[in-house]
């Protein structure tokens, strides 16, 4: 990860809200190592990745913390290549078990009737009919072994595949000068992504894991799979995809994670 310096932001002295909030964590944080892991951490993206944590009362500070995450947003938006692909791996890399992980516990995956499943598609597209797994299941299929990184500090390699999400846009005749493609899921999940991300050649519509169809745990009957973001923002068991120029955040994001979410 990059180190940014804080910037100096409009009405703002970023420097002065980032060592008001070391003190202020400091204060609130009994475990020395945690302590020290998050003092260490607080450049812009280790801010920004706590903007969604109630760490002051002073609204000022919080005021500011929230503009350092969306210069955060901005600055990975402007450094995001659509050509540079994420690292790939060989099958004896794959981290097995592939660790389940979600905000509900494994006994509380969903489970989607595959044979009533329909994919709804609305928004600035041509096609707006709703797709059975049998259609995109016959749409080139390829596979990747990628890495997912969780902004929990872990990571793990899987492969995964599915449909090239581009070939998808493309093929429904999406508006790709629109700025978001929004998800919605059966695990009542949401999220949101950018438009370059949507069209970056690694990132998948998943229909397998590891060569067999997608797991309930995994995200059946669908995943979003995009090594170039953090883990949250990979959607599973998705039903509705829509594209639109309007913001419409994400479960995460709008507890104050980083909308953009690189990896």
């Amino acid at each position: 990860m990059k180190i940014f310096k804080a910037p100096t932001l409009s009405g703002v002295d970023a420097d002065a809200a980032v060592r008001e909030a070391r003190v202020l964590i400091a204060r609130k944080l009994d475990q020395p190592a945690r302590r020290a892991f998050l003092q260490r951490s607080f450049t812009l993206g280790g801010l920004s990745l706590l903007t969604g944590c109630s760490i002051s009362d002073d609204a000022h500070v919080e005021a500011a913390l929230g503009k350092i995450s969306r210069f955060n947003d901005k600055v990975q938006a402007l450094i995001f290549s659509p050509t540079q692909l994420a690292p790939t791996y060989t099958d004896a890399e794959i981290t097995r078990p592939f660790p389940f992980n979600a905000y509900y516990s494994e006994d509380e995956v969903r489970v989607v009737d595959e044979a009533s499943y329909r994919l709804e598609v609305t928004g600035l597209v041509a096609d707006k009919h709703a797709w059975t797994l049998a259609e995109l299941r016959a749409m080139a299929q390829e596979d990747q072994i990628t890495r997912h990184i969780c902004v929990e500090g872990w990571s793990a390699i899987g492969k995964w595949g599915g449909v090239r999400f581009s070939d998808f846009l493309r093929h429904i005749g999406a508006d790709t000068t629109a700025k978001y493609v929004g998800f919605k899921c059966a695990d009542d999940y949401y999220t949101s992504i950018d438009m370059p991300t949507a069209l970056h050649p690694q990132t998948l519509l998943t229909l397998s894991y590891d060569g067999q169809p997608l797991p309930p745990k995994y995200g059946f009957p669908m995943k979003l799979r995009m090594p170039t973001k953090l883990g949250y923002k990979n959607p599973k068991h998705i039903q509705a995809i829509f594209v639109t120029n309007t913001y419409s955040g994400g479960y995460w994001e709008d507890q104050g994670y980083n909308w953009f979410g690189g990896s």
